[in-house]
């Protein structure tokens, strides 16, 4: 089989990884959450030099009327139409009792390319682990820290790591 034979539709799962301090129910807030992805096109092999975002709020038709997708993306060397759609119910959140661990948060159906590396960034939310506070998080730099002034104490997420797993 030519190794080059990209396969028609593939579902790929984005593990994260993170140390929570006094924080539970990290998520992406919102269907108009941005997932900024790179990805390498299934039929040449390129990687994409800029990330691209993924949102479930944002559909695009597929050519020659098979569906839409939430990302439809032309590969700039070889021109193949590409496509991702992010599955909704695969959606779930990070919590205390996963620091440390990795967890699959959501869920891709790829079609023609492959996500290769995930950068977080704003949208995110978390609640307090011994309050009723909930914070906006944003996750550019791989870690987050404030003050939860209900609980008096410090909150955070530290060494912020993800990786991309195929699914059956």
């Amino acid at each position: 089989m030519c190794p080059f034979l990209f396969k028609l539709s593939q579902r790929i799962g984005l593990q994260i990884k993170a140390n929570l301090e006094n924080v539970t129910n990290l998520r992406a807030e919102g269907a108009d959450f941005r997932w900024y992805l790179k990805f390498q096109c299934g039929n040449c092999q390129e990687i994409s030099q800029a990330f691209q975002y993924v949102t479930l709020v944002e559909t695009a038709d597929l050519k020659g009327g098979r569906g839409s997708a939430n990302l439809v993306s032309k590969c700039k060397l070889c021109s193949r139409e590409n496509s991702v759609a992010i599955i909704p119910e695969s959606l779930t959140s990070y919590n205390s009792e996963d620091s440390n661990k990795l967890k699959k948060i959501v869920a891709f159906e790829c079609r023609g390319m492959t996500p290769v590396e995930f950068s977080p960034r704003a949208g995110f939310a978390c609640d307090g682990a011994n309050s009723s506070s909930t914070f906006e998080v944003d996750l550019g730099e791989n870690e987050w820290v404030d003050y939860d002034e209900n609980s008096q104490e410090s909150v955070g997420i530290y060494e912020f790591e993800s990786q991309f797993i195929n699914l059956k």
